[in-house]
């Protein structure tokens, strides 16, 4: 299995893409989040993915940085759709809030016979705090994570052979997620700064973290490897060397600061 990142960038990024990211195996795709825009679609192109094959979408939040480019994946789907471009059918999972407004964006925003297709052909799933379905093959548990601000959900995916991959989603690691999170195989978590930039950035204000502090959740939690992401980008430019070097003194598993457009194999 591999994750390419198609952003990496927290809501107000200008030189990378909102995080966002797709797991693929054999020639399946399951995307998380969208981005804040129709730039999601060139993500996918310059990543080498066909969106027509992202047949499986989850949405953690509404917030426009996560949110927005899912309007631009509902309208190519149900446009190519109704030109009868596009083959079989497509999921979007999140939770009830979520749903209800893509249902409503979709409805004020594209023409009805295009929304015709949605419950049909596109079917937009509401998913509950711990429940499970089949994706890619493997076990995926969507989890609340008890946000401070809009409603977001997690999930963790059974890898297989006791391994597994937690979404933390975009707040730091709270302890409602200690049964998902701990020992997991991998650990998606949002890193807003270093540590040593708090007082630039404000990570506390935004209820985000730095890369100190989710080093030091993911050391407690006996994690394998780590990937952080949901940065600023003022440090774009030499952010892994950075991240890195702060992450190091507080975890001691496999450390990862992708960039915009990485794959890596899971």
């Amino acid at each position: 299995m591999n994750i390419t990142m198609l952003g990496t960038g927290n809501a107000l990024v200008t030189e990378c893409y909102n995080t966002c990211f797709v797991l693929q195996e054999n020639e399946e795709y399951f995307m998380v989040d969208g981005g804040g825009g129709s730039a999601i679609l060139h993500q996918l192109k310059h990543a080498g993915i066909d969106w027509k094959e992202v047949r499986t979408i989850f949405v953690t939040h509404k917030h426009i940085d996560h949110i927005t480019g899912i309007i631009w994946m509902i309208r190519m789907i149900c446009q190519h759709m109704k030109q009868g471009e596009y083959e079989g059918e497509a999921v979007i999972y999140a939770h009830d809030e979520v749903i209800d407004l893509l249902l409503d964006l979709a409805r004020k925003l594209l023409p009805k016979k295009e929304t015709d297709f949605i419950g049909k052909r596109l079917h937009l799933i509401a998913v509950k705090n711990g429940e499970s379905v089949e994706i890619l093959n493997k076990r995926v548990t969507f989890f609340d994570i008890q946000s401070t601000k809009a409603k977001q959900f997690g999930f963790c995916m059974e890898l297989g052979d006791g391994e597994r991959l937690t979404c933390c989603g975009d707040e730091p690691y709270n302890p409602c997620e200690k049964k998902y999170a701990e020992n997991s195989t991998w650990l998606l978590h949002e890193a807003f700064c270093l540590d040593g930039q708090a007082d630039i950035f404000h990570p506390y204000e935004k209820h985000h973290s730095t890369v100190k502090n989710a080093c030091e959740f993911a050391e407690e939690l006996h994690v394998k490897n780590l990937m952080l992401y949901h940065t600023e980008d003022r440090n774009l430019s030499h952010r892994k060397e950075l991240y890195y070097e702060e992450g190091r003194k507080y975890f001691s598993g496999n450390l990862l600061i992708p960039d915009d457009l990485e794959t890596f194999i899971i």
